[in-house]
């Protein structure tokens, strides 16, 4: 299979185009040169800027792909510089959960949305949701702007839950990694009772692969694609640990004091627990036991720290002190 994927040098991208490349396919990948991969990965690179896409649409056109995979289409511009110029393939493109109404609850401190979201789960009202939150994406960011255009070309939509894993950019499990790296033995958290959905970036590239094979089956269709169970955030620090074999306590502190980088610990009116029964049913998708993955995780992320480590613990002493 002829795979043309945008994006693809960072963390879900390069794992998807390695996962692609280690069984045969031919997979080329555009992007900015910003991230170039510094071992050869078997894979094409053609560097041009997504605003500027439209200059390789004679490449595109004659290398003839059979699947497009798009996974940094964030605005409604980014969907628009591409769409127009890819050829007539299968389409799929990678979204994110926080499309259903259970993120805007969530972002403005209510409840209300039954849980787990499958596919036909309400979608937010309201539009882009990280405006204000995060400076230089947040402004024009919204997945609900740019699964239209795929959709309406026949493609495949996949709504991915909390993602971690090697390259993980976002760094999932550092909220618990750098307490263990500064040698603290208590953590002070909240009630750590929050439910959201998780998914290792092996998962997602099987996921994806089990799209781009079955484009007869996904065709049109959005799916969901995250663990299908999932500890409590409490117990997921839990298990950080056990992974990183290391000995602490978990402390629960008034939330007024909760250190800033343990926000996702304390207590919470909606959970973002997804439903991905759809993709196992129809794709065969089948993501591994997290007592697999997350050892995996924690290792290489700490085998890669941070190269800037917040060391101060002064939030977590105050905390830790108010409770004796």
């Amino acid at each position: 299979m002829r795979v043309l994927i945008l994006g693809g040098t960072r963390f879900i991208g390069r794992r998807i185009a390695a996962d692609l490349v280690a069984r045969g396919d031919d997979v080329t990948v555009v992007h900015r040169g910003e991230t170039e991969t510094a071992e050869p990965d078997g894979c094409a690179h053609w560097h041009t800027d997504r605003a500027a896409f439209a200059s390789l649409a004679g490449q595109v056109r004659a290398l003839r792909p059979d699947a497009v995979l798009d996974t940094r289409a964030l605005t409604a511009a980014d969907a628009e510089a591409v769409l127009p110029y890819l050829p007539d393939a299968h389409l799929v493109l990678l979204s994110s959960i926080d499309v259903y109404r259970a993120y805007e609850l969530i972002l403005a401190g209510r409840g209300g949305e039954p849980v787990p979201i499958s596919e036909e789960s309400p979608l937010r009202e309201g539009r882009y949701p990280l405006r204000g939150l995060v400076p230089g994406l947040g402004e024009h960011y919204d997945k609900l702007d740019v699964e239209p255009g795929y959709l309406a070309r026949g493609g495949t939509a996949l709504r991915l839950s909390m993602i971690y894993g090697e390259h993980d950019g976002q760094r999932r499990e550092e909220f618990i990694l750098r307490r263990v790296r500064a040698g603290r033995h208590r953590i002070p958290v909240g009630t750590g009772t929050s439910l959201d959905t998780r998914c290792y970036v092996g998962d997602v590239a099987s996921a994806v692969l089990a799209a781009l094979d079955n484009p007869a089956a996904t065709a049109g269709q959005v799916f969901n694609v995250g663990d299908p169970v999932t500890d409590t955030v409490r117990d997921y620090a839990g298990r950080i640990l056990a992974a990183a074999g290391y000995q602490a306590e978990l402390v629960t502190v008034p939330e007024p004091l909760v250190p800033d980088d343990m926000e996702a610990t304390k207590s919470i009116a909606q959970h973002l627990l997804v439903d991905s029964r759809k993709a196992m049913t129809r794709l065969g998708w089948r993501p591994t036991d997290p007592a697999q993955t997350i050892p995996i995780s924690v290792r290489w992320h700490l085998a890669h720290p941070p190269a800037h480590p917040d060391q101060d613990f002064s939030p977590d002493d105050r905390a830790l002190a108010a409770v004796g």
